[in-house]
């Protein structure tokens, strides 16, 4: 049963990465619930102040995912259409992935210039404020991958530590 946690919680590692960059995934959260699952095996201690330090992390990293592109778009001038235009640009670049890891930066930032324009009439306005929330949606995903990134770490720093109590056949 441990070793059947270990591997469910490292694919929900896995997925909290994937999901720090698709916007219907909540990342941080999954990964958590991989390290949740990793301090429910027999072997591994719950530690208590551990899972709720990077609980509270995660659940700021939801609440910072959705005021950072706001605070980017306002600084910038931009609108609602905006937001939802760099949205959309990114379920383009990850339904039809034609330009590679190119397309997931460049499609956000084409949506929102869209939406800008379909709400505004200027130009350099719709330009600047597009740019204001591509760089908050940048902002937002960077944070969210550094924190999965970092639950990963600890988790496989765990689980190496402990990996002669899971895999016994590492004796």
């Amino acid at each position: 049963m441990d070793i059947l946690l270990v591997i469910l919680g490292f694919v929900l590692m896995l997925t909290g990465i994937l999901g720090s960059f698709l916007p219907v995934l909540p990342g941080t959260p999954i990964s958590w619930v991989g390290l949740l699952l990793l301090h429910l095996t027999s072997v591994i201690p719950m530690d208590w102040l551990f899972l709720g330090i990077t609980l509270g992390i995660a659940i700021l990293v939801i609440a910072l995912d959705y005021i950072i592109p706001v605070i980017g778009t306002k600084k910038f001038g931009g609108s609602k259409a905006g937001m939802i235009g760099t949205t959309v640009g990114l379920v383009v670049a990850l339904l039809f992935p034609i330009l590679g890891l190119f397309g997931i930066i460049i499609w956000p930032f084409i949506g929102a210039l869209v939406g800008e324009l379909i709400n505004r009439t200027d130009h350099k306005t719709a330009l600047k404020s597009a740019f204001g929330s591509f760089l908050g949606f940048l902002t937002g995903t960077f944070i969210k991958f550094v924190v999965a990134t970092v639950y990963l770490g600890l988790f496989i720093s765990i689980v190496w530590e402990n990996k002669g109590m899971l895999f016994p056949f590492f004796n």
